[in-house]
């Protein structure tokens, strides 16, 4: 089944008992049992619900991996697989994360003698130098939020194999229907389903898939304890958001594409980030194991006012948190995303107060090079 007929097709479909087409919204707590200690499959909705284990059936298929598993938010998500480790483990990290997964392992996890390092991952040499003998996972974003770096999924897992540790790919940006990682080695691969699985701006959710049945028994055995389960509504919602993530991510790449090209030609644009560029650092790693570049766009237009101007101005891109929706949203990270983190690590990264991000929408391309014309007058 190829990807665009398993984004229909995939998981479960459907209801058998009464022919709707769409999985039904099971709003229950709880289930009859037919005798002490004998369920039909559910007893109780932290522990599992039918639309829930719908969606999770369609994210394990699309991600082809061994079980899904549907959370509260991407951080719950995120969290929850960092809780297969133990006080005293260390993570080597892609330098480049998420603001609030900085936040999570600086901030709270610390609390736990959990230890983390981080490295830029596109540089192979550099993760196998922050291994040590405590090192139990090796964790990497790949496109980076918001500098897009690209790291080799195969070269990591080869050295998370030669040291024995746990890959876990953050797949956010590329989707399962650009880049599928556990093809390529990793153990996990989790995603903010609040972006472009969702792709509506209308729900909040994180999902898992995992490689193996005993890491599926590991994680459900936490999203079970935990509790951060996603509720039914939201699950259906994002079953309906797959059916069209296909159709959206080719729209919003080839959108993606053109503003890249107004933007190389613009005198007051210095700096622009995109793997679909052949100068981007990483663009041949990212050709090979992805099927597209995606829809963010990550540009300096030099500094933390003139960024002000530029986003005061613009009419079709709106200003706001998260990315990934049918409508185009602008941000900057230094101030927005990637406020938690330090300015002086902020500085160290690249993030600086110029920089803005975009995330591409499916509006006509020619509306939104005209709306950042403008702006950046």
């Amino acid at each position: 089944m190829r990807a665009k007929t398993k984004m229909i097709h995939g998981g479960i479909t459907g209801d058998e008992q009464t022919g709707a087409v769409s999985v039904p919204i099971y709003q229950v707590s709880t289930y009859k049992q037919d005798h002490v200690g004998e369920h039909r499959g559910y007893e109780y909705s932290r522990t599992g619900n039918p639309t829930r284990h719908a969606l999770e059936q369609v994210i394990a298929d699309l991600e082809n991996g061994a079980s899904g598993f549907a959370f509260g938010s991407g951080m719950a998500a995120i969290t929850s697989v960092m809780m297969l480790l133990d006080a005293d483990d260390h993570v080597v990290m892609t330098d480049d994360v998420y603001g609030g997964t900085y936040r999570l392992m600086t901030s709270v996890l610390n609390r736990f003698n959990l230890d983390h390092t981080y490295v830029d991952t596109s540089y192979p040499e550099k993760v196998e130098a922050a291994i040590t003998e405590r090192t139990k996972a090796l964790y990497i974003e790949t496109p980076t939020n918001p500098l897009l770096k690209i790291t080799d999924i195969k070269k990591m897992t080869e050295i998370a194999k030669k040291h024995d540790l746990l890959l876990i790919v953050d797949n956010t940006f590329a989707t399962p229907y650009w880049q599928q990682p556990l093809d390529l080695g990793a153990d996990i691969v989790l995603h903010s389903a609040t972006k472009y699985i969702g792709g509506h701006s209308d729900v909040v959710a994180g999902l898992v898939v995992v490689n193996a049945t005993d890491l599926a028994k590991q994680i459900h055995f936490i999203q079970n304890s935990v509790g951060g389960v996603l509720g039914p509504q939201d699950s259906w919602l994002l079953m309906r958001g797959i059916k069209t993530l296909a159709l959206r991510m080719e729209a919003i790449e080839k959108n993606a594409h053109n503003i890249v090209e107004f933007l190389q030609a613009h005198d007051k644009v210095s700096t622009i980030y995109y793997p679909g560029m052949e100068n981007h650092h990483g663009h041949d790693i990212a050709k090979q194991q992805a099927t597209g570049f995606g829809g963010m766009i990550s540009f300096d237009v030099g500094s933390g006012e003139r960024a002000d101007e530029v986003l005061d101005r613009v009419r079709y891109f709106t200003l706001a948190e998260s990315l990934g929706a049918v409508e185009s949203l602008i941000s900057v990270p230094a101030k927005m995303t990637h406020a938690s983190i330090p300015p002086e690590r902020r500085a160290e990264l690249g993030i600086t107060d110029g920089l803005i991000r975009v995330s591409v929408g499916i509006e006509d391309s020619a509306d939104l090079i005209e709306d950042l014309a403008e702006a950046l007058k």
